[in-house]
């Protein structure tokens, strides 16, 4: 037989409780202040779900009823600079942390609501309700409220889907020399998501002070968790990964309060991440009115038994035992904590004059239709103190060098300029620069300011995001291969790519992700795309895509100075050509909407951008035809050259858009669809289009060839283009 000797984890896992003791030595002051919020909270979400069985709130009211406690225990004695990230249901989360906010942390029990107490409520009812007094300005609605001045980084509809962005916010704290924390507050179905975990790792391998606060109430929408998952005491969660964890009654505001306390002075002391998990009970079904037991999941008894031990009661109840409160001030305190939740409604809701009986949403108080595509993206106004400059029109003296070259040089220049620029992905710190050389002599020259990561892209990439919220740094993200970006497409499309917009179109997102499109390398189905078509048709995203190395650096400058995320594709032909920059001169910028006429010519119009640039150059010589070659530079619907496009195309009255991936991801689908409505009575053809096939490109070199562009299938093209016009 082998030996057996059993292994304990390396953190520990502590379950907290509390005694009569713990709740005598309690201050009054906290035990008000949680006394408090809980009414305020409480009062708030039945005013929620009674607007919500009027039909007016559009879209789920997640109620937290029975889970306050969890909220209120952890967030009550957090700085306003902390920060806190929410689930789908963080209408507590979020009122605890601006009200602890706006109060300075501290509830007068005669006077409960203050001016500033009163504003939160209403500005927080108002953007549930879809209205533009909301901290959203209407956008968030129930799941994605956000005020960062209050360290209330947002709440999130993707399960999971914040828990990265809280760490990024983390590491924003950490490395501004602060001993601040963030709280990423989410749900036991949570503990189960990719992202999560990964940023677990991510977090305790970084030494994070990330708080990871598990509300585990027990069910999903309907399924019970120990149908989910084999280890349903969801703090373990945290010992994989070495992260000390507390295991805590939910329904016991000052026990989750005492289980904070020692987390923080972990967090704050630099010793990187803990686990919280808080058992609580939601009272009622996922969404509206009606307790789960409507549903037949959940018994009436087991209702009964949890209402028995209700957050609010329990407050109450130790208050008045300690003689800190009596049942005529407890009285007091739910009449003004339902006053002012009557006084917020009343500002937002009317009677309506065409239905007796019923009420309806003041309809002055609507968002104008028109603020619905503002802040989808930035207006670029942060190049205007920037020096622009066009290449093709610069006479200065050039230096060789090579495309990738160009790319670590431009990147090493703005950050020895802007120590807020940080490169973090798969690798960049080793190797002498990644694996193709675009971070070379970085992590020498800035060793705290590049990160390799775990591969873990939903991680990495969320937590870039979270820094670039944070507004202190400007992360630069570096996928190694594009077909990545389905790993981490929530954290891309949903978070990063929405996050500006969603949350009112206010506060900006810096963000540049890198990476490179290898087609003709080799590596198969599930790294050799391009994704520019699939970001062009995504909501917020920048791109861009230089095919010189003179134009990589001024392109790049200016994704460096945008307050939007920019996607900056990049080809590995490119990477080791023979290219040529301007000698001294790394600091210009070309802004969006600027795209470059290569080619002049007169019978039509090419657009293309990348390596398909110089097949396109070569295909044009190749067949005689005097086409005008378009390098975009630039993708997005917000970024793109119209005035350029639109010129040339009054000229030569046909349209040929040349990339080199597949047909089904195709960035000129939408670009075809978009000149044909603004440019069709210029047109003699229809737009033509050159793609690569059906098909991912696979490993064979006979097949990979067969499913991508290059000058072949641009000759052919313009060749057509030529019989269509009538030419011989």
């Amino acid at each position: 037989m082998p030996r057996q000797r059993r292994l304990d984890p390396a953190a520990p896992w502590m379950e907290i409780t509390t005694t009569a003791a713990d709740w005598k030595a309690a201050d009054p002051k906290l035990l008000a202040t949680m006394l408090g919020q809980l009414h305020l909270i409480r009062a708030f979400e039945e005013r929620v779900l009674e607007l919500a069985g009027e039909g007016l709130v559009h879209g789920p009211a997640h109620s937290s009823i029975g889970q306050e406690g969890g909220a209120v225990g952890s967030i009550v004695g957090l700085r306003s600079s902390d920060g806190i990230g929410g689930s789908h249901r963080g209408h507590h989360q979020f009122l605890a942390k601006a009200i602890t906010h706006v109060s300075g942390g501290s509830l007068d029990l005669g006077h409960l609501v203050t001016d500033d107490v009163q504003v939160v409520l209403q500005r927080t009812l108002a953007e549930i309700l879809g209205l533009a007094q909301g901290y959203c300005r209407g956008r968030g609605g129930s799941m994605h409220l956000q005020w960062l001045e209050a360290g209330a980084l947002g709440t999130n509809a993707i399960v999971g889907g914040g828990v990265p962005f809280a760490a990024g916010n983390a590491w924003a704290q950490k490395h501004s020399g602060t001993t601040d924390i963030t709280v990423a507050c989410f749900g036991d179905g949570a503990t189960n998501i990719g992202s999560v975990l990964e940023t677990m790792n991510l977090a305790a391998a970084w030494k994070l002070p990330l708080a990871f606060f598990i509300e585990n109430n027990l069910y999903a929408v309907s399924t019970r968790i120990e149908e989910v998952t084999a280890e349903p005491r969801l703090s373990a969660r945290g010992l994989g990964f070495g992260i000390p964890a507390y295991r805590v009654d939910g329904m016991d505001p000052l026990a989750v309060h005492l289980a904070m306390v020692a987390a923080e002075e972990h967090l704050r002391a630099g010793e990187g991440p803990a686990v919280i998990e808080a058992e609580v009970y939601r009272y009622f079904h996922q969404n509206g009115p009606y307790p789960g037991s409507a549903f037949g999941y959940r018994t009436k008894d087991e209702e009964a038994e949890w209402r028995e031990r209700d957050p609010v009661t329990r407050v109450e109840r130790e208050m008045t035992r300690l003689g800190l409160i009596d049942e005529e001030q407890v009285e007091a305190v739910r009449r003004q904590a339902a006053a002012a939740i009557d006084a917020a409604t009343a500002e937002l809701i009317e009677a309506d004059p065409e239905a007796e009986g019923q009420r309806r949403i003041r309809p002055e108080l609507w968002p104008d239709p028109a603020f619905v595509d503002v802040g989808v993206r930035g207006d670029a106004g942060e190049l205007d103190a920037r020096r622009v400059l066009e290449p093709t029109a610069d006479t200065r003296e050039r230096e060789e060098t090579k495309y990738v070259d160009a790319v670590a040089g431009v990147m090493e220049r703005r950050m020895s300029e802007d120590p807020r620029i940080v490169v973090l992905g798969e690798d960049v710190h080793r190797l002498k620069g990644g694996t193709n050389g675009a971070t070379k002599n970085l992590s020498t020259k800035f060793p705290d300011r590049v990160l390799g990561t775990p591969i873990s892209e939903n991680a990495f990439a969320g937590l870039g995001g979270g820094m670039a919220l944070d507004g202190r740094f400007r992360p630069v993200v570096e996928f190694m291969y594009p077909d990545f970006m389905w790993v981490a497409a929530d954290q891309v499309f949903n978070q990063i790519g929405k996050a500006r917009h969603m949350f009112g179109g206010e506060n900006p997102v810096p963000l540049v992700l890198r990476t490179k499109v290898a087609m003709g390398s080799g590596y198969g189905s599930q790294h050799l795309m391009d994704p520019a078509g699939i970001f062009a048709t995504s909501s917020g995203w920048r791109i861009a895509a230089a095919s010189t190395a003179e134009d990589y650096v001024g392109i790049m400058n200016a994704a460096l100075a945008l307050d939007d995320p920019v996607l900056v594709i990049e080809h590995v032909d490119l990477y080791n050509e023979k290219d040529t920059v301007i000698a001294g001169d790394l600091d210009y910028v070309i802004p969006p909407g600027t795209a470059v006429v290569r080619r002049a010519g007169a019978e039509v119009t090419v657009l293309t951008y990348l390596s398909m640039v110089k097949h396109s150059l070569e295909a044009i010589e190749q067949t005689g035809i005097d086409a005008e070659l378009i390098d975009l530079r630039w993708l997005d619907r917000a970024s793109i050259d119209w005035d350029t496009i639109e010129a040339s195309v009054r000229k030569t009255n046909a349209v040929l858009i040349v990339e080199q991936g597949a047909r089904g991801t195709s960035y000129g689908g939408w670009l075809s669809d978009e000149i044909q409505r603004r440019l069709f009575d210029w047109l003699d053809q229809p737009v033509q289009r050159v793609t690569g096939s059906d098909s991912s490109p696979s490993i064979s070199k006979v097949l990979e060839r067969a499913a991508i562009a290059r000058t072949e299938e641009v000759v052919d093209a313009l060749q057509l283009v030529r019989r269509d016009a009538g030419g011989a």
